[in-house]
């Protein structure tokens, strides 16, 4: 049963960028959007997913909740959409930030772009970096991100028919940018001569986000994502969590090597950056990592195997 899990952890690590690019098609699968530049207008629109997704991508079947949370708030008419929090609490507690990991489609374009090869300096260290100068202090940012740019401003910062902007949405969010931004101004040219000052702004933050990425790993889920920010509250309390066996755990740290957020996960496998990669688990030398779900699977599984016992005698 333990050599079995060791494989099937690694089988999912293998297989994680297929999983967020068929899940990205799932979503974002509206082929007619991307000929003809229109917006996807049908009834599954009005449905959030878990992560980024942004309504004006002309492939999205379905929408954002940040940008869903932004658009209540910034209405003037009401204080808060109790849909969309409410469906991304429940996104929180079942999954936490394994939404991060595995569902987020902007997380899959920083994953590709982190395999990029760089090559190894004059010392024969990997000029691949993990976290930004400066990280015990820029992964909070994220939060503040959230907390402002998500909540306040929009509510605060109004014009003169108490409507305010959707500030992430409109001054940040590099997904938005890539996915809807870009294509519907290479498809409307109305739009692109439309486009001044704030998209070039907007341009900028997500090439200097991609440039970043190359080099270090997912540097927007770590410091700028109030989504990733946001199901890290969850993490501790979701229903899908990992567990170490302390029993078995020799404390190699080959599994803070292996995690790309860098995470000592033998301490605190539920830390607020994890984004349930698995890559832990898939490099545990021991077997020491395990989740609750397979936990229950496997009660499951054994249930039905003394049922079927019970049946034979």
């Amino acid at each position: 049963m333990e050599k079995r899990e060791g494989k099937r952890a690694y089988f999912f690590v293998k297989w994680r960028h297929f999983f967020q690019a068929a899940f990205f098609a799932l979503t974002n699968g509206y082929v007619q959007g991307f000929l003809t530049g229109r917006i996807y207008q049908g009834a599954s629109k009005q449905l959030c997913v878990p992560g980024l997704n942004c309504y004006s991508c002309p492939g999205a079947r379905f929408a954002c909740p940040v940008g869903a949370l932004q658009a209540v708030l910034s209405s003037g008419q009401y204080r808060v959409s109790l849909y969309a929090l409410g469906l991304m609490a429940a996104f929180g507690l079942f999954l936490g930030r394994f939404v991060c990991g595995w569902l987020c489609p902007f997380g899959l374009v920083q994953d590709l772009l982190y395999k990029i090869p760089l090559g190894k300096n004059r010392k024969g260290v990997s000029r691949k970096k993990k976290n930004l100068p400066g990280h015990r202090y820029l992964i909070w940012l994220k939060y503040v991100v959230l907390a402002l740019f998500v909540v306040i401003l929009p509510m605060t910062v109004t014009n003169i028919v108490g409507m305010g902007d959707p500030w992430f949405c409109k001054y940040i969010c590099p997904s938005g940018t890539l996915l809807a931004g870009i294509p519907m101004t290479a498809l409307n040219e109305g739009l692109r001569e439309a486009a001044g000052l704030l998209f070039r702004w907007k341009l900028l933050v997500l090439l200097a986000i991609l440039f970043l990425a190359v080099k270090w790993y997912r540097p927007f889920c770590k410091y700028l994502c109030p989504l990733g920010a946001f199901y890290g509250f969850f993490n501790r309390i979701a229903l899908y969590r990992l567990q170490v066996n302390g029993d078995r755990c020799i404390r190699c740290g080959q599994c803070q090597t292996a995690c790309g957020m860098d995470i000592r996960v033998w301490e605190d496998p539920n830390s607020m950056e994890c984004i349930r990669c698995g890559a832990c688990r898939s490099a545990c030398p021991a077997e020491a990592i395990t989740s609750t779900m397979e936990e229950l699977l496997s009660g499951i599984g054994m249930k039905k195997e003394r049922g079927e016992g019970r049946e034979h005698v």
